[in-house]
């Protein structure tokens, strides 16, 4: 659980960060290349699933399970995205949709824990 908060602290700084970086220092470069939606997307989706790594570490093992799916997804879908925009290969292309996959079983991971009864203490 300690790890998961540690990692969701580490994509919620990084995310903030990347999102300054790409709104000043990189304006320029995304507009040129017609990649500054793909950057803001990138940096959303950071960050909305950092805050659900985060919440997922006070609850069951399904949504622990969940969490490290979302990391999962922000290192494909974001990282990915975060490449392309900087002119990366082509090939990380097909990765964007994988990590999309990846955020998608976080939250049906998420929903199964919130229909799993968990026995009260």
């Amino acid at each position: 659980m300690q790890k998961l908060r540690l990692v969701a602290g580490l994509l919620g700084f990084t995310g903030v960060a990347l999102g300054a970086f790409g709104a000043h220092a990189l304006r320029e470069s995304l507009a040129n290349r017609g990649m500054t939606s793909a950057w803001e997307t990138a940096v959303l989706y950071q960050l909305v699933h950092s805050v659900a790594i985060y919440a997922a570490t006070g609850l069951g093992a399904n949504s622990l399970k969940a969490g490290y799916a979302w990391a999962l997804g922000i290192v494909l879908f974001s990282g990915s995205l975060f490449a392309l925009a900087l002119g990366g290969p082509g090939w990380l292309g097909p990765v964007t949709p994988l990590g999309g996959i990846a955020l998608l079983a976080g939250w049906a991971l998420a929903l199964r824990s919130a229909v799993t009864k968990v026995p009260t203490p």
